[in-house]
């Protein structure tokens, strides 16, 4: 029992301080948010002598953080919609009729989530822009691609578990394929579907390298976009881009919380079943 009791202790205590290496950059996001930029030159880790505001002031004019808060949310919202609606049907369809073609496809769909958007993104950008596709709606189509292998791998996951008879019962009731998949499979697939939700829009939310080669209208930029210039040439504002950065992970850090035992139990679906 004494063994027991000091593996439990032993495993508490190294859980305290792996959670405290995991909260470390927030509390220098935080701390260093409320300093001069003198103060975080001189002294990283400690706390501000006054804890000032006039960061948070300065760094949501400096964003335009309305109309820039605006661009990342319909981006992100809609892109996840995008993403949830295709791959879930897309997911539905594959689960549903096994073959070689099908299992051929969803291999498709798993081996392209090893592909590294570098080496696609200059074909790509090239080839938006000639369609004239270098927009905010172009960007949403191109989130698609690349958010539809991993949402598809989770989806087809969780709708094995789900029996066929289902189909089958509310097909002699007359329901047809479209039916059957959004009144009867997908409320069923909720745990999955908040988890490809925030795992979409925690990726679109923070990503940085599409939107700087598609969005070039200004006005259009996401927080990302607009974060980057803070950082010129010749100066770098660390005090402002750390108060913006803490706004701009405040809308994430909420919905994380509230879904957070979705996301947990639509993984564990996802993956292991």
């Amino acid at each position: 029992m004494k063994s027991k009791k000091r593996k439990l202790y032993a495993l508490e205590i190294f859980g305290i301080l792996l959670a405290l290496l995991w909260l470390s950059p927030f509390y220098l996001m935080l701390v260093n948010s409320f300093k001069t930029k003198r103060e975080i030159f001189t002294d990283t880790l400690k706390l501000p002598d006054v804890f000032t505001w006039d960061n948070y002031v300065t760094a949501f004019e400096e964003l335009d953080f309305l109309r820039t808060f605006f661009n990342s949310a319909l981006i992100t919202i809609l892109g996840v919609i995008v993403i949830i609606i295709f791959s879930s049907m897309a997911a539905y369809a594959l689960s549903r009729r096994k073959g070689k073609v099908s299992g051929l496809i969803f291999m498709l769909f798993v081996a392209a989530m090893l592909i590294p958007f570098q080496s696609v993104m200059i074909p790509l950008v090239s080839i938006f822009g000639k369609l004239e596709l270098l927009n905010r709606f172009g960007i949403i189509f191109m989130y698609l691609g690349f958010g539809s292998s991993l949402s598809i791998f989770l989806y087809h996951g969780s709708l094995t578990a789900i029996p066929k008879s289902l189909d089958e019962a509310a097909t002699i009731d007359g329901a047809n394929r479209f039916q059957i998949f959004w009144h009867i499979i997908f409320p069923m697939l909720k745990p999955i579907t908040v988890t490809v939700a925030i795992l979409n829009i925690i990726w679109i939310w923070n990503d940085y390298l599409l939107p700087s080669l598609v969005i070039n209208q200004e006005g259009m930029q996401t927080i990302p976009l607009k974060m980057f210039y803070f950082f010129g040439q010749y100066t770098k504002q660390w005090h402002l881009a750390l108060a913006g950065l803490t706004i701009a992970i405040i809308p994430v850090i909420i919905v994380y919380f509230f879904l957070q035992k979705q996301i947990i139990k639509g993984v564990s679906e996802g993956s292991v079943k």
